[in-house]
């Protein structure tokens, strides 16, 4: 396509930029309506863009795409995404399950007060390194998760009844309030003939 105008041209649709519409990143220019996120197509501005390479993206999704990974990387102070970044081409590899170790001889700090404290879920023994506290119970980080669904927990998210542990929902759904008006949302009653 021929360049009349002799102008710059946009960073992602590549037609000339006129001043008006100019909104400019990291040297390059952009139509307003073209400063978009590749992925979620949010509108973009100067706090929350975030480049990589000729790519810009929003923060969040930059973070999904680009960012750390693993348990505890969310996207705001002490939240948790469950969200993989399928949506984003990243492939994850399944953990292995959790083995505790069968080596028969104890350290002397566990011989010393006679073993240590079992996992409510698998039986085995659970030692500080792999410790987490929930429902007043010692658990492996990795037994750690909800009965039903499988989801991870954390000591502040979790339900428990008669000894196992559940996220908030399945706990609502499978021991909470069941009849009439319970669990059509928002507190809206329906009554269906």
């Amino acid at each position: 396509m021929p360049n009349w105008g002799g102008g710059k041209k946009c960073g992602v649709c590549q037609k000339t930029v006129y001043f008006a519409e100019e909104v400019q990143c990291e040297g390059n220019s952009f139509h307003k309506s073209c400063f978009l996120c590749m992925v979620c197509k949010k509108n973009l501005d100067s706090t929350t863009v975030a480049v990589h390479g000729e790519e810009i993206y929003c923060k969040s999704c930059y973070s999904k795409k680009y960012g750390p990974k693993g348990y505890g990387y969310g996207q705001g102070a002490g939240t948790l995404s469950t969200d993989k970044g399928e949506s984003l081409g990243i492939k994850h590899e399944e953990a292995p399950g959790h083995r505790p170790t069968t080596n028969p001889n104890a350290s002397k700090f566990a011989q010393k007060i006679g073993g240590s404290e079992r996992c409510p879920r698998c039986s085995q023994a659970v030692y500080a390194a792999e410790k987490v506290i929930g429902a007043g119970k010692s658990w492996h980080k990795s037994c750690f998760r909800c009965a039903k669904c499988g989801k991870g927990l954390e000591s502040t998210t979790l339900a428990d009844k008669d000894g196992e542990i559940y996220c908030k929902g399945c706990y609502a759904k499978n021991f909470g309030p069941k009849g009439f008006g319970f669990g059509q949302g928002a507190g809206a009653l329906v009554h269906s003939e």
